[in-house]
This record gives C-alpha cells, structure tokens and sequence, in this order.
C-alpha cells in the first residue's frame, strides 16, 4: 500500500480492516490507481499476516468516538468497511457511549447482522463519511455468471443448488445467514453465528454416504451492498474438499470471490465444481 505521505490526488480512502484477505485487496487496488488509502485496523479482528498490509493505525471494535476521530483526523471522507468481523460479546465488546447509541438504533432489527451493519453505515453516513463497497474500487471482486471450474453440477446437484438457494434465501430474510450446504435434497446445515468455515465442517460430519453435497452462498433479499456481501476465496474451496462435498454454488452479482484464479485452482484440484447463478427474486 502507499505511504501515508505519497504524494497523490485526492483525499485518502479510509479501510477500515476486518479479518481476512479483503481489506488488503483493497489497499493494493487503491495502490494500483495511485489513490492514498489509511487503513484503520480493528483490534482482534484484522489479521495483518493475512491481508499483507500494516494498518496505519489500531482502533477497539467498541471504541466508536476514537474509530470516527481517527478517520478525521486522517482527513478520510471515503470508507471502506473490507474483511470479516467476529461478533464479540457486550463485554469484550465494552462499547463507548456512541457504540451504545448504534447498538440500541440496531435494536429495531433485532439485532440481526444487517441490521446491526445498517445502523453502523448509518452512524458513519450521519458524521459525513461517505460508505462504499469493496466491489466497487475491486475490478472482477463479484461472482460472474457460469461454470468456472473443469467440473460441472450432475442432475442431483442441481436439484441440490435450487435447494440451497431457497433454504439460503428464507436464512437472509430473517437475518440469519448467507449459506446453506445440500446433499440429496437434505439440509446438512445452515450458517449461523459460527459462519462459514466452522458451518463446512459440521456438515462434513452430518454428510450421508455417496457422493454429492454443495455449499450455496447467496446474498440476503435485503442485503446492504456495501457491506457484508457474502464472500468465498481459496480457503472456502480447501475446506469444502475436506467435508468430502462436491462443490460450491453463489449468487452471481451478489457474492464476493477473493483471489479467483486461486479459487479456481484449488476446485480444479480437488475435483469440484465451482460456478455462479444468477437468482431471480
């Protein structure tokens, strides 16, 4: 990423780092086009070894004010809230005073992981901070539609596919989760506060004889684009192959794939299919 003094045009794009590959993605695309970026570290949960990049600086997930005052002082206008983040408890957490204001407006969404990223979007929009997606400054981050793998769906996993988009699809509209893996038409598991990888891994173990299973990722009806779009990378596919599944299935348009070369590598590897549909609402 450039150095926080590199002389370039326009403000810095403020990165606010979660957990994963993500957030350095998006310093190497900013870097890439010759626009400064700061990276605002989230104590806990982003992984420096694994994004590739120093923050510019470490911020407490509960400790709002200083996030906000920190972003100005860096003179951010634009955020990027890139990479996982692990829901911690009230007490880990230990919210200032504004961290309380955002929790008690989430409230009215009881909760849910939409509805608590929507009151946080709408608390950085309201101290004039501008939200955006990672897909929007990461050229080909979303799903395309199709087969990218050498392996393609049999009859049964289509049927499965279809399966999992419903049973996904009814998980977002409550708030719940993005993900569902299928094997024969029967529900091995659905993702819940665990996510993803620990959500493979127990269907792994619930997994009837025979081949088959899928992992189907989609979108929430009423997703929040900007940020928490579901996401899979070459990790997914690892863990996948482990589960003895035979392949993975997401929303085109609306999931995100890091490293998708590397995606598809992997899958090709193991024997998996890997492909992206479009879902008609």
């Amino acid at each position: 990423m450039p150095e926080s003094g590199t002389d370039v045009s326009g403000t810095p794009v403020g990165i606010v780092a979660g957990g994963g590959l993500l957030p350095g993605l998006v310093a190497e695309a900013c870097r890439t086009v010759g626009r400064r970026c700061f990276v605002l570290g989230l104590a806990g949960q982003a992984d420096q070894s694994a994004c590739g990049l120093e923050p510019d600086a470490w911020v407490r997930l509960g400790a709002s004010e200083e996030l906000l005052g920190i972003l100005r002082e860096a003179a951010v206008e634009t955020v990027v809230l890139a990479g996982h983040v692990r829901r911690p408890s009230l007490a880990e957490l230990r919210p200032d005073a504004r961290a309380l204001r955002v929790l008690a407006r989430a409230a009215r969404f009881a909760l849910g992981d939409d509805g608590l990223l929507r009151a946080i979007v709408d608390e950085f929009e309201r101290e004039g901070f501008r939200i955006v997606g990672a897909d929007s400054l990461v050229d080909e981050l979303l799903a395309p539609p199709g087969l990218w793998s050498k392996q393609e769906p049999d009859e049964q996993d289509e049927i499965d596919i279809a399966r999992g988009v419903v049973v996904a699809r009814a998980l977002g509209a409550i708030d719940v989760g993005q993900a569902a893996v299928i094997q024969g038409g029967h529900v091995l598991a659905v993702e819940a506060a665990e996510g993803t990888a620990e959500m493979v891994q127990r269907a792994g173990k619930q997994r009837r004889g025979g081949s088959g299973g899928v992992l189907v990722k989609v979108a929430k009806p009423d997703q929040e684009r900007r940020v928490d779009l579901p996401t899979i990378g070459p990790d997914t596919v690892t863990e996948v192959a482990a589960a003895g599944l035979a392949g993975i299935a997401v929303e085109a348009g609306s999931v995100l794939v890091i490293r998708r070369e590397e995606v598809i590598e992997r899958a090709d590897a193991h024997g998996l299919f890997v492909l992206g549909r479009r879902i008609d609402d």
